[in-house]
């Protein structure tokens, strides 16, 4: 049966959210086993908590942890024994192994999906890649979003090759459509770096360029799939996220204003509801690490058990759908073109 790993000991909430998170996506779906790696006593003491099939729960113990204060790098190299290192490890050694899920720090988890699970051949840059909510109900992939911060123009076009077969895969798009973040839809518009990732993005095979997209139209345009350098495919991101937190701060504080604002409340109470659903993007799990061998998620770090519970169907669904194979068609496709 089809395992997923989750890094039992990674993010804020750890282990508490990620156990809980982890164990409710169990119980929602029968169709994997779930691996937990961290500190055993901790784990175990979370587990207890809970009623669950323990013939599908298994926990590895890991004597180490990787911390946001640790440098990405050299924690991956000498906390071998890590939660995060271990459950790498065991994805990339473990043939039943599809999936690997991890809220903590974003570093190590790409330095230690490199290094450990290895990138698919062909690929320049692995790229973050999350789902952002649109205004059609659906969803906008952006890549990359904070792993590569200084590109070249053939990186950009390799993430829109990798998003596109993320979209395919996991979401089910038969033509995402592809646009690349810049200043202005115009084709001339941007620095030379989107200037020429433009031209290469029209020429690239096996995906459909849609042109250039500003920021707004990342959750109000008509694209599937937004390229952008992860430097602002990252201030992006939590600009959006930022934009959420503050429509639902503001709906508050007006709906509490005066009883005749709490009473109008009630009449609008499922409209705001469905637009705080509507803005919440950690209802669609984590960030992909496009261009590995294996499906590797990344949550935020303050995720609560619902996003990991999500980022533990975000892996299934992109094993299941075929991520890394469709990935390697569609890179065979370019046939190994200098796409310089």
């Amino acid at each position: 049966m089809l395992k997923i790993i989750v890094d039992a000991m990674g993010g804020d909430n750890a282990p508490a959210e990620i156990v809980k998170g982890a164990l409710d996506a169990v119980k929602e779906r029968s169709d994997f086993k779930l691996v937990l790696t961290g500190d055993e006593d901790l784990v175990n003491r979370e587990l207890d908590k809970y009623t669950f099939d323990a013939s599908r729960v298994e926990v590895v113990a890991c004597t180490q942890v990787i911390t946001n204060d640790d440098v990405p790098t050299q924690a991956v190299r000498a906390k071998r024994d890590s939660s995060l290192v271990v459950g790498l490890n065991l994805l990339k050694n473990d043939a039943e192994a599809g999936g690997f899920v991890s809220a903590g720090s974003t570093g190590a988890v790409l330095t230690g999906g490199i290094m450990f699970v290895g990138r698919l051949k062909g690929v320049m840059r692995p790229a973050l890649c999350p789902g952002i909510p649109n205004v059609r109900g659906e969803i906008t992939l952006l890549c990359d979003c904070g792993a590569n911060a200084e590109c070249k123009p053939a990186y950009l076009a390799q993430f829109g090759v990798m998003a596109s077969a993320y979209a395919k895969a996991a979401y089910g798009v038969k033509e995402p459509r592809v646009g690349l973040l810049t200043n202005g839809t115009e084709e001339h518009k941007g620095d030379p770096l989107h200037q020429e990732a433009h031209q290469l993005l029209k020429e690239t095979k096996g995906i459909r360029f849609a042109g250039n997209v500003e920021g707004r139209d990342i959750m109000y345009g008509d694209v599937d799939v937004v390229v952008s350098d992860g430097f602002s495919g990252n201030v992006a991101l939590k600009a959006i996220e930022g934009c959420g937190k503050t429509v639902a701060t503001m709906l508050k504080k007006e709906f509490t204003r005066s009883l005749g604002s709490k009473l109008s409340y009630l009449f609008a109470r499922k409209p705001v509801k469905g637009l705080a659903r509507a803005l919440d993007y950690s209802r669609f799990g984590g960030s992909v690490f496009l261009g590995l061998k294996k499906v590797v998620i990344k949550s935020h770090g303050s995720s609560k058990a619902f996003s990991i519970k999500q980022s533990v169907f975000q892996a299934i669904d992109a094993y299941r759908g075929g991520l890394i194979p469709t990935l390697e068609s569609m890179f065979a496709q370019t046939d190994g073109e200098d796409v310089r």
